[in-house]
């Protein structure tokens, strides 16, 4: 089983609110909400995960 290393995601912060982690795995990049650790997680193609990053930087 893949040893898993989450980390916070640049932009969150500790003031509550909209925490992501995102974690570097082997078929693609994890998503959780960091006060949430075990619940729903999706794993994103590093394309999509780029893709999806471009297009918050845009709003």
């Amino acid at each position: 089983m893949e040893t898993v290393t989450w980390r916070k995601a640049r932009r969150s912060n500790d003031q509550g609110g909209e925490c992501v982690e995102v974690a570097n795995l082997r078929h693609g990049v994890g998503v959780r909400d960091s006060q949430d650790p075990d619940g729903p997680r999706i794993l994103l193609a590093p394309v999509a995960f780029r893709a999806l990053l471009a297009d918050l930087k845009q709003r």
